[in-house]
C-alpha cells in the first residue's frame, strides 16, 4: 500500500499540483482544470481528503482545489483519485494563505474549512487558519451569494470562529436555529476526523456563511 502510493505522489501527482506563478499576474482557477468547469471550489486543509474525494464524485462539472502540506494526506487524497478516475480535482501542497493570495478576484463559488488545527494555546492563536490573514481574502475570492463551510470540534475554537466571522461584514452566519450548526447537511459528506470526534464523545459545530453582497 505504502509503494503503491508513493507510486501516484511521484506519478499522478505532478499531473495536477498547482504552482504559484512566479509574476504577480493573479491566477485564474479555471485554467488549472483541462476539462470545462462551471465553477470552482476549495478545501483549506483537507487531511485525508475523503471530503473533497466525494465532493468531486458529486459534483463532476466542479473544479474542486485542495489545500494540505502533509504528504501523507495528499498521498490518500491521490489515491481516490486514482481509484475514481477524477478529473477535477487540484491539488496544493503548501499553506493555503499563499495561494489565496495569489489567485483572481471572485473566483471562488464555494469553500470549505474542516477541523482545521485548532492551536489551543494562547501564543499560538495567531496561526489559526480562521482570522484576520484569511478571511479578508476569502471576502475577495468569493462573490456574492457564494457559500462559506466551517466545522470544528474545539469548543475554544467555535467561539473564535464565530467571534471573526461574525464580526466581517462580508459574511452572514446562515444558522436560525441550534441545529442549523449542529447538524451535518446530507450534501456535506462526514471527514475520518470528524468520525473520530463524535466516537470520542466531541460534540461537532457546522458553520455555513453566506457572502453578502
Amino acid at each position: 500500500m505504502r509503494q503503491a502510493r508513493q507510486q501516484l505522489v511521484d506519478t499522478l501527482l505532478p499531473t495536477i499540483e498547482i504552482e504559484v506563478p512566479a509574476d504577480e499576474e493573479p491566477l485564474d482557477p479555471v485554467r488549472l482544470f483541462a476539462e470545462n468547469v462551471q465553477e470552482i471550489w476549495l478545501e483549506i486543509g483537507f487531511g485525508s481528503g475523503e471530503h473533497l474525494a466525494q465532493q468531486a464524485i458529486d459534483n463532476p462539472s466542479v473544479g474542486i482545489i485542495g489545500c494540505e502540506p502533509y504528504i501523507n494526506g495528499v498521498a490518500r487524497l491521490l489515491a481516490d483519485i486514482d481509484h475514481h478516475d477524477l478529473k477535477n480535482v487540484r491539488i496544493f501542497r503548501d499553506d493555503a494563505r499563499i495561494l489565496l493570495r495569489a489567485m483572481q478576484d471572485q473566483s471562488i463559488s464555494k469553500a470549505f474549512i474542516l477541523f482545521p488545527d485548532p492551536w489551543p494555546k494562547m501564543r499560538h492563536h495567531k496561526r489559526r487558519i480562521v482570522g484576520p490573514s484569511t478571511i479578508p481574502s476569502l471576502c475577495r475570492l468569493m462573490p456574492p451569494g457564494t457559500e462559506l463551510r466551517i466545522a470544528t470540534d474545539d469548543p475554544s475554537y467555535k467561539e473564535w470562529i464565530l467571534q471573526h466571522m461574525l464580526a466581517c461584514e462580508g459574511f452572514e452566519w446562515r444558522a436560525r436555529h441550534p441545529q442549523d450548526w449542529r447538524e451535518r447537511p446530507a450534501d456535506w459528506p462526514a471527514t475520518r476526523y470528524e468520525m473520530k470526534a463524535n466516537a470520542a464523545g466531541r460534540q461537532c459545530s457546522y458553520f455555513m456563511f453566506d457572502r453578502r453582497g
